[in-house]
Order: C-alpha cells, then sequence, then structure tokens
C-alpha cells in the first residue's frame, strides 16, 4: 500500500521529530486566506511572509475562485478568524497558455485515452479573470464587507506580487 512512497515517509518522520503544532487551534493566525493555483513554483505562506499557523490556503489549477474556493471561504471568514483574503493567479500559468483543446490533447496522450471529453477550465484573460473572481467573493452573501479581498498576480520569475485588483 506504501510502495513508492519511502521516501515521503523517512521525510515526514525527521518533520515530525521537530513538529511543533501540536495542539494547534486551526484558526488562521494572521486573519489571512489565500485562493491560489496548485502550481509548484508557489509558496504561498512565504511570498507574504507568513507561516503555518497564519493563513487557510486554497489551491487549484488556475488558482480560481470556484465553488468550492467559496465554500473554504465562507468557512474560514466564520469559523477561522479570516478577515483578509487574496486571491492569487501567476505568470506563465498553464491554465492561462493554453487552450482548452491544448490542454485536453496533452493529457489524452499522457493518458493514452480519449480526454475531449474533459473540461479544464482554461483562464482567458488572467486579469479578467481575476477581477470575476474577487468579485465573487465581495458580493457572497456570507462573506461580509468587513473582509478586504485583493487581487494579486503572483509573477513566478521575480517572486513578486503585483496588484491588479
Amino acid at each position: 500500500m506504501t510502495q513508492g512512497f519511502d521516501d515521503l515517509l523517512a521525510a515526514n518522520r525527521a518533520f515530525a521529530e521537530n513538529f511543533a503544532l501540536s495542539g494547534f487551534d486551526g484558526v488562521a493566525h494572521a486573519g489571512v486566506a489565500i485562493v491560489t493555483c496548485m502550481d509548484s513554483r508557489i509558496d504561498p505562506l512565504g511570498l507574504v511572509g507568513l507561516k503555518p499557523g497564519d493563513a487557510k490556503i486554497f489551491r487549484n489549477p488556475g488558482g480560481r475562485v470556484t465553488d468550492q474556493a467559496l465554500e473554504a471561504l465562507v468557512l474560514a471568514v466564520h469559523l477561522l478568524n479570516v478577515q483578509r483574503v487574496l486571491v492569487i493567479p501567476h505568470t506563465r500559468c498553464a491554465m492561462a497558455s493554453a487552450t482548452e483543446n491544448e490542454l485536453r490533447e496533452r493529457v489524452g496522450a499522457s493518458a493514452g485515452v480519449d480526454a475531449s471529453w474533459h473540461r479544464f477550465h482554461v483562464v482567458d484573460d488572467q486579469t479578467a479573470a481575476l477581477r470575476e473572481d474577487v468579485q465573487r467573493v465581495k458580493t457572497h452573501p456570507l462573506i461580509p464587507d468587513t473582509v478586504a479581498v485583493g487581487g494579486f498576480l503572483y509573477d513566478v520569475d521575480t517572486g513578486l506580487l503585483e496588484p491588479k485588483v
């Protein structure tokens, strides 16, 4: 059952030797939630100077505010101390640089089966999508006006955030 995971389990045992979050209450101590992409070049906590326990993180392809992201944000705002929400897509994102058909072809070729039926939710215009996503959060009936919501573009080549919305 764990075949192929030995290196990660060994790393976990080393991590647990100095584990300092035991008994942690699970709230966002800095009052921050971040919605961002699943891209491995992004360190959501580090890029804004936070550490484990400071923020709630929601990641998905493209860093979009999906229904699931909104669900997480509503819970975070009402139950987990979140007062600020950052929506952060990034430069050189596959979801914003490929078409739906290109992704279907690439995934189909990799899988060896037809993927033409699958939707990947590509982003044609990152700034417009970011504006829409920030608006979705700001106008959600269960997210109060007291919650600050901002949209930023993360540059994977410089590490800088550029305010967009």
